[in-house]
């Protein structure tokens, strides 16, 4: 009984000290700092190649034939946001919310889009060779369109457009 006892003490203040060491050690939420916010802008034809736009917002912005080759879009906000004939060839996309967005005619030639958010977005005659959509949660019916012409492998992250879509 003194064995239980002794262990449930040992067992309550190492709690209570990892309790004491983070109320009394707070590290506060690192805020970004360089946030870039261009909600409903009109962006045509705006040149954005090769920039870090990291955790940019775009929400509701007109972008047609906009060129963000090779730009690094990592957690941006692209909802309702207007792609068509974009240029985001080698783009990384990487848990980008891509929500409602219209990408007819884009090039998405070996962009990223690893965990991206794509519900309700359109790719019409989109051009995906080596685009890698891994872990992305794109509409079905996009998706089955998409895998009729999916075909290359990624060089980058050297997943496949088909595997990374889930192609049969």
């Amino acid at each position: 009984m003194k064995k239980i006892l002794l262990r449930l003490f040992s067992l309550i203040v190492t709690l209570c000290l990892a309790f004491l060491w983070i109320m009394l050690n707070p590290h506060p939420a690192v805020a970004q700092t360089k946030t870039i916010n261009y909600s409903n802008a009109h962006l045509e034809n705006r040149d954005f190649s090769h920039t870090d736009l990291t955790g940019a917002t775009f929400v509701a912005a007109e972008m047609r034939g906009a060129n963000f080759q090779g730009a690094d879009l990592t957690n941006a906000i692209l909802t309702k946001g207007v792609l068509l004939k974009a240029n985001l060839e080698g783009a990384n996309l990487t848990g980008a919310l891509v929500d409602r967005v219209t990408m007819d005619s884009a090039n998405l030639k070996n962009a990223i889009f690893l965990e991206a958010v794509m519900t309700r977005s359109r790719f019409f005659d989109a051009v995906i060779t080596g685009a890698d959509f891994t872990d992305a949660l794109i509409d079905r019916y996009q998706v089955a369109i998409m895998c009729e012409k999916a075909d290359g492998i990624n060089p980058v992250t050297g997943v496949s457009t088909r595997d990374s879509l889930g192609c049969r």
